[in-house]
């Protein structure tokens, strides 16, 4: 298992039983309710998804906001409950987020240029590139 998997992964873990420590003191989860469900699938898509890869930051620390305001906002709401709880109920993830959010932020990457369509020849309709083959 590379590092950057074991990251994404305990990264997900710790939102995960988060997430399912806040349901089941809010909304009797045992299973998760479909809110907190749809919570934890936009999380695990906005972590595959994330800029910085394998030097991803904590989400409060972060540069790039990638969550919807609403979901960002729930999920605040979620952290700010299961944080503390987080010792009790899960020690080793608790102490691992920690660490974690003791390293620095990297640098935000530009992203790649979109390549651009070849210029068309407005007399033929055909593309400058199809002519030089």
């Amino acid at each position: 298992m590379t590092d950057s998997t074991r990251n994404n992964d305990n990264e997900r873990a710790t939102v995960h039983a988060m997430v399912e420590l806040f349901c089941k003191a809010h909304h009797s989860g045992d299973p998760l309710c479909a809110a907190c469900t749809e919570l934890i699938a936009y999380a695990d898509a906005r972590l595959a998804a994330c800029a910085f890869g394998v030097e991803k930051p904590v989400c409060q620390k972060c540069p790039v906001h990638c969550y919807r305001p609403a979901m960002r906002e729930r999920m605040k709401e979620i952290m700010r409950y299961s944080g503390p709880r987080m010792i009790l109920h899960h020690p080793v993830m608790a102490v691992r987020h920690q660490l974690h959010a003791q390293r620095p932020v990297p640098e935000r990457k530009p992203r790649p240029a979109a390549p651009q369509p070849a210029p068309e020849n407005p007399a033929r309709g055909e593309n400058f590139q199809s002519l030089e083959k």
